[in-house]
């Protein structure tokens, strides 16, 4: 007899159809437990991650290349992770003849491949979105993007210069559409369609079929708007009917219970405990198949995070804070990049905690981050570090340090893309426009 994944007990119940999940059993896997039984491989996920106002050179870039590299000052936070993660200092990102527009020039460069002409423009689409077209369809959502500074406009991610993605500030409104009465459970070992679900599945019937109608009596702009909003109606309708169908099991899923309310303010230790809290609800979202593209903002562009007992708040700090003489550099401007680097360690240690066939969830993750300067005093676009997190299901190495070179930094996004399966020649436009990889994390 043969056996998959998708192998269910078929009845009925009440005159509804009822399917009974099979556990997810070592025959669903292949002799090595590092993929499907039917040699499938198993899911990869693209996330991305930003943290505000760079870095201090002088106590951030390793002083070695290559594996093994030395974790300098700013770094420390990194030793649990350093063998997950790969650094990329020395790349640049190039503005061309566009203004340089403090806090956003540097992270839409990084995430679009694209210079802003001014601070309204965001061209094209992010990172995550075209990753999402990619390998998203399949989950009930195609991406998330969470933020920890309780700030609904601290967002990353845009299909468009009208439609930013907005983030989930709230941890007890994150876990109600992750966990809430709409999830179903991978695991549970009953599955029956959700009735909310299937009655709005047909609403949005009737109105699509409406809608089809309505398209042949209308000119050519208004044709062209409507298939914008039909677009937008069939990914409701992809979403509904991947609700509706039994979920395979999942080994790694285990949602937790509902959190409290996190405090509001931007003290560090707040901004830490949110971002705790979101990262682990986050984390389970991908374990339990929620989603494969995600989004995660430590801070804003102008990092506002502030120190107990200290005056300034961290963007303040980097204009206006002298350097110390002794230490030669801003000690609480770095104070905070500390804190942005411990938090990212919790990020990446967070999917590697989580067990997934004979490895981690994170083994199977590549996670993109970047910041919006290089050196935070200058607010410098010049050797902007870029780090990435995971392996992408074995595509790629980790624990190496790379020069660029002076090389465009959009390079690390272009190779993360390339190893998501999105087939593009080159990314960027202008001095960022790239088709080179970055072979050397390449496995």
């Amino acid at each position: 007899m043969n056996f998959n994944r998708r192998r269910v007990l078929k009845g009925l119940l009440n005159g509804s159809a009822v399917t009974v999940a099979l556990p997810l059993l070592d025959c669903f896997l292949n002799g090595n437990g590092d993929a499907l039984a039917d040699g499938k491989p198993m899911p990869v996920r693209f996330g991305t991650w930003f943290w505000g106002l760079g870095m201090d050179s002088k106590i951030f870039i390793p002083k070695k290349v290559g594996a093994g590299f030395d974790l300098p000052e700013e770094l420390d936070a990194l030793k649990p992770i350093k063998d997950h993660i790969n650094l990329y200092t020395g790349f640049n990102a190039f503005r061309d003849s566009s203004p340089l527009l403090c806090h956003y020039t540097g992270w839409v460069i990084m995430r679009t491949g694209i210079a802003p002409e001014n601070g309204d423009n965001r061209p094209g689409e992010t990172i995550d979105v075209t990753v999402s077209k990619k390998i998203g369809r399949t989950t009930r959502f195609q991406h998330l993007t969470a933020t920890a500074t309780g700030d609904a406009r601290t967002s990353f991610s845009y299909e468009n210069a009208n439609s930013p993605n907005a983030p989930e500030w709230s941890p007890v409104n994150f876990y109600t559409r992750l966990f809430g009465p709409d999830f179903q459970d991978p695991n549970a070992p009953s599955f029956k369609p959700n009735p909310r679900i299937m009655a709005r599945k047909s609403v949005l019937s009737g109105v699509m079929e409406e809608t089809q109608d309505l398209t042949k009596t209308l000119g050519a702009a208004d044709k062209q708007r409507l298939e914008q909003y039909y677009t937008g109606l069939r990914e409701l309708e992809r979403q509904f009917t991947q609700q509706l169908t039994k979920p395979e099991p999942l080994a790694a899923c285990h949602p937790a219970k509902a959190p409290q309310e996190a405090k509001t303010g931007n003290d560090s230790v707040l901004t830490a405990e949110r971002h705790k809290m979101m990262t682990d609800l986050l984390a389970m979202a991908v374990a339990c198949d929620q989603t494969r593209v995600f989004n995660m903002a430590y801070s804003a562009a102008s990092a506002n995070t502030i120190k107990s007992g200290y005056e300034k708040p961290h963007h303040t700090c980097t204009h206006e804070e002298p350097i110390d003489d002794q230490l030669g550099y801003q000690p609480n401007a770095s104070w905070f990049i500390r804190r942005s680097m411990e938090n990212w360690a919790y990020f990446v240690d967070a999917f590697a905690k989580i067990k997934e066939g004979n490895g981690t969830l994170l083994d199977n993750v590549l996670i993109y981050a970047t910041t919006d300067h290089a050196h935070a005093r200058t607010h410098s676009l010049d050797g902007i570090p870029v780090i990435t997190a995971g392996r992408a299901g074995g595509k790629v190495k980790a624990g190496i340090h790379v020069d660029g070179a002076g090389s465009p930094a959009v390079r690390v996004g272009y190779t993360a893309m390339r190893v998501m399966g999105v087939d593009i020649p080159s990314w960027g436009t202008r001095s960022n426009a790239t088709s080179k990889d970055i072979g050397e994390i390449l496995a």
